[in-house]
């Protein structure tokens, strides 16, 4: 088990590398292979090479190796000729050669160099390898003499001058990283290369093209179609007088190799249990494999042809704006096992997807959610099952503790809880949660706030020091993550203030006191919750501060709410406004202004209004006509029934704003 999960993450470390550096990749490929081929030939050989390479470097990466020599080793054995060539792949109708006129001087520059020599000069000019590195991976692709093709190369480019000096990394070894800093030479993705003399980009993945012959081409094709109507009608009789192996297999499955792979329960992804500990990448795809029947083959399969082709005692729930449709690829496996007595449930991962199969009392349940960039908070708990006013959570591998406290009742200290040793925990639902299943759990509400109990965990310090942040369960497979952006003052533009864990005094403060409006949020789209007091201002009549808070809602699909509020020091927040697919209050609309009426103790209205930090001048027209300084205005409203007044605002920049839908002031 052991050796094929070191295989399965050799092969994801090498496909990333192929995906990230291809375009050098290609050039590798393309200036290793005879020069005697024509460019067309040569071209698709050379991306033959590169796609090739993936099986076997995958396999070298899965043993501990550095999976871009491996990738690299693996190129330079395909293109040299040392493993059986392959026809190049078929590009009908079209013939192909690099945009780069350069890359035929290079190649003619190399004509008198073996192979293993040509690798050589291409890693060390064009890669940014050193000597001792390039010799390294020659030594990998079975060269016999490594250094002498290093020797050989250098010799060969010591003419290039000019040209040369060009093309090389601002450092050696500066491209050699998995994925090169912004600023190096040639950035992964980027389409970027090296340049000639002349300034051309050496980049052999922009090609020319141009047709074929093409009334030799209609012959070519007639012939084609009607081989074609031989074959079918082989096979059609065939097929009539036997069953095929995949006659049981769902439809969209049948006669599909890679996808028939996807069901089979041995090829599930499983990633070595400490690989959270040791990869840039903390989110879902670090997550091992977890829960006493990972090894239940039944149930495996049982949860994926489920999935496959849901049946009608299959009831299907999907997120906002998330496929429901079956894996095209071997799924990852986070968690299969019986989190409740007579609950069986496997937890699966698809790309940008987690999927959650249920057998319970005869019925099954698939939950799918989007999990799109997530990320240590984001990917820190999936939701197995909510029962009796409780619900059992599966925490991350990363997740060192975890406890509850009531957001309702800031003053309460935390209560630890146990993590078992499949890394799930048991935690309080908030009133009005049942075990209808997440979209129920997510619409049923009591109709008023009572505690509400939320997780608070800490990470790992292998992966962050003191880092501890709160999660909310909203009635989503995932739950929400809360943060707190707290108000800035001052006569002079403050400094920007970004958001954080909503774990200090003042955060859990403030979020007691909007707790009530997490009912609002539809817990299965939404992936972070920020609260920003955004402003601060005294209102008339000495009737004490208030302070106006903007909550933004991060859906998984990149879309964001936001609801504007204005709380006095005693009393209830007034909504003042709200926006749905907007970018007020995040990082992309830091420049908000809101207004309201407001009754004051006396019965007066006033106009009320406040802008973020950069506000210099508040202006209000029509039946108001006013221009006060400052990020905040209070001045008495006209009398009923005059309209609405206008309401914009001057930034430091010299900018104008306005105001975000306001709207009069209701209770919540």
């Amino acid at each position: 088990m052991g050796q094929r999960q070191g295989s399965g993450t050799g092969l994801r470390r090498a496909e990333a590398v192929i995906v990230e550096r291809y375009p050098q990749l290609l050039r590798l490929a393309y200036l290793v292979l005879p020069p005697d081929l024509d460019r067309h030939t040569r071209l698709l050989r050379a991306h033959r090479s590169v796609q090739h390479s993936l099986r076997a470097a995958g396999r070298r990466a899965g043993q501990g190796g550095d999976p871009l020599a491996a990738v690299r080793a693996e190129v330079v054995r395909h293109a040299a000729g040392r493993l059986r060539r392959p026809l190049p792949p078929w590009v009908w109708g079209l013939r192909m050669w690099p945009s780069a006129e350069g890359f035929d001087e290079e190649a003619r520059r190399l004509t008198g160099l073996t192979p293993h020599a040509r690798a050589a000069f291409v890693l060390c000019r064009f890669d940014g390898l050193d000597e001792e590195a390039a010799a390294a991976v020659l030594a990998q692709a079975g060269a016999g003499d490594p250094t002498g093709a290093v020797r050989a190369a250098r010799a060969a480019g010591a003419g290039a001058g000019a040209a040369g000096a060009a093309a090389a990394p601002a450092a050696p070894g500066a491209a050699d990283a998995a994925g090169a800093e912004p600023g190096s030479p040639e950035e992964p993705g980027s389409g970027a290369g090296p340049r000639t003399g002349r300034g051309t980009v050496l980049h052999p993945a922009d090609v020319h093209t141009r047709p074929t012959d093409l009334l030799l081409r209609r012959t070519r094709v007639r012939a084609a179609w009607g081989v074609a109507a031989v074959l079918l009608l082989a096979a059609g009789l065939t097929r009539a007088t036997a069953a095929g192996p995949d006659a049981g297999l769902p439809a969209p499955y049948a006669g599909a190799p890679a996808a028939r792979a996807a069901l089979d329960p041995a090829r599930l992804v499983r990633v070595p249990a400490q690989a959270w500990s040791d990869t840039g990448r903390v989110d879902f795809t670090a997550w091992p494999a977890r829960g006493p029947r990972t090894g239940d083959r039944a149930l495996l399969a049982r949860a994926l042809g489920s999935w496959a082709a849901p049946t009608s005692a299959t009831v299907v729930t999907t997120a906002p704006s998330v496929s429901a449709g079956p894996p095209e690829h071997p799924p990852q496996l986070l968690f299969a096992g019986d989190p409740l007595p007579g609950t069986a449930v496997v937890v699966f991962l698809d790309a940008d997807r987690v999927v959650r199969y249920t057998e319970r009392d005869g019925r099954r349940n698939l939950d799918i959610a989007r999990t799109d960039d997530a990320n240590v908070t984001t990917a820190a708990a999936v939701t197995l099952t909510r029962d009796a006013g409780t619900a059992r959570r599966l925490l991350a591998p990363w997740i060192a503790t975890a406890g509850v406290r009531d957001l309702a009742a800031p003053a309460t200290a935390v209560r630890p809880l146990p993590i078992g040793p499949d890394g799930t925990v048991t935690t309080e639902l908030p009133p009005g949660t049942g075990d209808g299943g997440d979209a129920a759990a997510g619409r049923a509400r009591d109709g008023g706030c009572g505690p509400r109990p939320v997780l608070e965990v800490a990470s790992s310090p292998r992966i962050v020091e003191k880092h501890a942040f709160l999660l909310a369960d909203l009635g989503g497979l995932l739950p929400v993550h809360l943060t707190y952006t707290p108000p800035v003052e001052g006569s002079d533009v403050p400094p920007a203030r970004q958001p954080r864990e909503a774990t200090g005094p003042a955060a859990l403060a403030r979020w007691a006191q909007e707790s009530c409006a997490l009912g609002e949020v539809d817990g299965r789209a939404v992936r972070a919750l920020n609260l920003w007091d955004f402003a601060v201002t005294e209102l008339p009549e000495s009737a004490g501060r208030a302070v106006w808070s903007c909550t933004r809602a991060t859906h998984w699909s990149g879309r964001g709410d936001v609801r504007i509020r204005l709380r006095p020091s005693a009393g209830t927040s007034l909504t003042v406004a709200h926006a749905e697919s907007t970018a007020a209050c995040g990082r992309f609309g830091q420049h908000v202004l809101a207004a309201t009426l407001w009754r004051a103790p006396s019965g007066r209205s006033y106009q009320l209004a406040a802008g973020s930090r950069e506000v210099t001048h508040i202006n209000a027209t029509g039946s108001l006509n006013t221009r006060t300084p400052g990020r905040t205005l209070a001045v008495p409203a006209p009398a009923a029934p005059a309209p609405p007044a206008a309401l914009t605002a001057t930034l430091h920049s010299g900018a104008v704003i306005t105001a975000l839908d306001a709207r009069g002031g209701g209770r919540d």
